[in-house]
């Protein structure tokens, strides 16, 4: 319960049936754990996740591919699960490995969100194990909390020489403004996540502005197209399609444009 309507909408326009869980993603994942016992199916994000995991390693080939065959300096990547993260340290090897690249000093860091940051925090304590929190964050495709690949993604962090981070929610919704705004690409929470997660690890020294920086935008605006009500300080609502009636009404907008006499 609580999923964004705009991917259940999307979901159904493709004859799914949708079942609605009163629970956590989590609790999602659990259910599907034993609904795939019970039924013999193959559910992808569950005994099926061994293979289609792989895929992830396409997002680190065409990183690379697209700086000329080598590796960026950095790349900040949002975890949920943790099996995006771990993949691309494994594609970064695997390039390595057939010779497409010599070396890859990419630092990779994980970045979450303060109401859903269990691999966060184990990086950040430095701990091997990963303790399980109830989600409770705006970035509700990050809300695992109890993460499948969350030690590994752990632990690819750390060999890679990077760090986590754990942003506050109020700065999702400032990333997700500062990302349309400057690059024109509307994102959901977890590209918010990712920008303000940078800007973290800038404000700490740990990526330099002369450095090459990739940051991974997973997910389209289109699907939480309901978050952006929050941020309507620069809506204006006019009773008559009257010229006079929009220039007071613009006159009230502290940063709004000079209107020319």
């Amino acid at each position: 319960a609580g999923l964004e309507p705009g991917k259940v909408g999307a979901a159904s326009a493709y004859g799914a049936t949708v079942v609605e869980v009163g629970g956590t993603y989590d609790d999602v994942n659990r259910l599907c754990a034993e609904l795939a016992d019970l039924y013999s199916w193959a559910i992808v994000n569950v005994n099926l996740r061994p293979f289609y995991s792989e895929g992830s390693k396409t997002l680190a080939f065409e990183v690379v591919e697209q700086l000329g065959w080598r590796a960026p300096d950095h790349i900040v990547v949002p975890v949920a699960a943790g099996s995006l993260l771990a993949k691309t340290a494994k594609a970064f090897s695997e390039l390595v490995g057939v010779g497409l690249v010599d070396d890859i000093p990419t630092r990779i860091h994980a970045a979450q969100a303060q109401g859903c940051a269990p691999v966060s925090t184990a990086v950040q304590r430095g701990a091997d194990a990963i303790t399980p929190v109830r989600p409770n964050s705006i970035a509700k495709s990050l809300a695992i909390g109890n993460p499948a690949d969350g030690r590994y993604a752990a632990r690819a962090v750390r060999a890679s020489g990077g760090w986590a981070t754990a942003c506050r929610e109020d700065a999702v919704l400032d990333g997700m403004a500062l990302l349309a705004e400057t690059e024109g690409i509307l994102s959901e929470p977890a590209g918010g996540v990712v920008v303000a997660g940078l800007q973290e690890l800038v404000a700490q020294g740990r990526i330099r502005r002369d450095e090459t920086v990739v940051i991974c935008i997973t997910g389209s605006g289109l699907k939480t197209t309901e978050l952006f009500g929050v941020r309507d300080g620069h809506r204006l609502q006019l009773g008559r399609a009257r010229a006079s009636d929009f220039v007071r009404a613009l006159a009230e907008v502290e940063d709004a444009p000079a209107v020319l006499a």
